[in-house]
């Protein structure tokens, strides 16, 4: 199947007990047994719902995995993933990481002996000289949030299997209509789901998929005894998104150039970090494992000051958290997803207090433009 047809009839997609083309909405906790013991599948939703397998096995088929996992928000998803590993174990992780892992990693793991080191993914030598002798995974992030870096998979690959690491990557930002970090030899991928792959503002979610039948026998016994599980009605929600991602993510991208154009006249923006323009340090590996560039712009009007202007100006973009919606958002990393970083760290990462992220949507693209131009006057 090609990709948009795989996002339609990938995995489970109807009903066969009833021909319902949309898989039901089982809202239930727990379900009848033939004999203590003897079950058609189903015993407790905790360990497994209808609607949420029926998702969990559409992501394993676009991610071209063993097995998928559906959890209740993407840290809960990362959560569940790190305790694959042991106290002692030392972790790599990209240094532009998402603000929530950052935190998770600093403020949460540590106290469970889970030892981390950060580091710039996007250079392969900055990552061996990091391997420590009880490292166990590479956790990265491609493209990254806010700045936009992209990590070569495969080189991470090589140096994950040399080293006998586990090879973990988020890949919200690309989705797996964009790229496909499995078959470019990593172990796991992670979704905050409630970004493009819900598409519509209205779930939190987080999705993994895993590579290897026992990656997924230990990951199905945490998400069982953890229990950070996602919900029937959020499953449907996420299902129903991910009927639509193909299209969504088309129109994002087709705007998001249109708009870097637009960006890269203006006098008033100084930085630009977007992987689909020829000056942005990753553009020629991102072109090579990814069918396209996303929909995420990241740029620097040189102030807070300036950058709270711009946000009290603009009329289409809407000032909140998240991204990846089907409504153009606008924030300011450093106060908003990011403010969880010491201010020192932001800056040596360059997440500057001037620094705007934009998540571009499916409007109509003059309309987006003249916001935001209308905004930077």
């Amino acid at each position: 199947m090609k990709r948009k047809t795989r996002m339609v009839h990938g995995g489970i997609t109807g009903d066969e007990r009833t021909g319902a083309v949309s898989v039901p909405i089982y809202q239930v906790s727990t379900y009848k047994q033939e004999a203590a013991g003897k079950h058609s599948g189903y015993e407790y939703s905790r360990t497994g719902n209808p609607t949420r397998h029926a998702l969990e096995t559409v992501i394993a088929n676009l991610e071209n995995g063993k097995a998928g996992f559906a959890f209740g928000s993407g840290m809960a998803a990362i959560t569940s993933v790190m305790m694959l590993m042991n106290a002692g174990d030392h972790i790599l992780m990209t240094d532009d990481v998402y603000g929530g892992s950052y935190r998770l990693t600093t403020k949460v793991l540590n106290r469970f002996d889970l030892d981390h080191t950060f580091v710039d993914t996007s250079d392969s030598t900055k990552v061996e000289a990091a391997i420590k002798p009880n490292t166990k995974a590479l956790f990265i992030e491609t493209p990254t949030n806010p700045l936009l870096k992209i990590t070569d998979l495969k080189k991470m690959s090589d140096i994950a299997k040399a080293n006998n690491l586990m090879l973990i990557v988020d890949n919200t930002f690309a989705t797996p209509y964009w790229q496909q970090p499995l078959d470019l030899g990593a172990d796991i991928v992670v979704h905050s789901a409630t970004k493009y792959i819900g598409g519509h503002s209205d779930v939190v979610s987080g999705l993994v998929v895993v590579n290897s039948d026992e990656i997924a026998e230990d990951l199905h016994f945490i998400q069982n005894s953890v229990g950070g599980i996602l919900g029937p009605q959020d499953s449907w929600l996420l299902m129903r998104g991910i009927k639509t991602l193909g299209l969504r993510m088309e129109a994002i991208e087709k705007n998001t150039h249109q708009l870097v154009e637009f960006l890269q006249s203006h006098q008033d923006v100084s930085t630009i970090y977007y992987p689909g323009i020829t000056s942005h340090k990753g553009h020629d590996v991102a072109k090579l494992q990814a069918e396209g560039f996303g929909g995420m712009i990241s740029f620097d009007v040189g102030s807070a000051e300036k950058a709270d202007q711009v946000l009290s100006k603009v009329k289409y973009f809407t000032l909140a958290e998240s991204l990846g919606a089907v409504e153009s958002l606008i924030s300011i990393p450093a106060k908003m997803t990011h403010a969880s970083i010491p201010r020192e760290r932001r800056l040596e990462l360059g997440i500057t207090d001037g620094l705007i992220r934009l998540s571009i949507g499916i409007e109509d693209i003059e309309d987006l433009i003249e916001d935001l131009k209308n905004a930077l006057a």
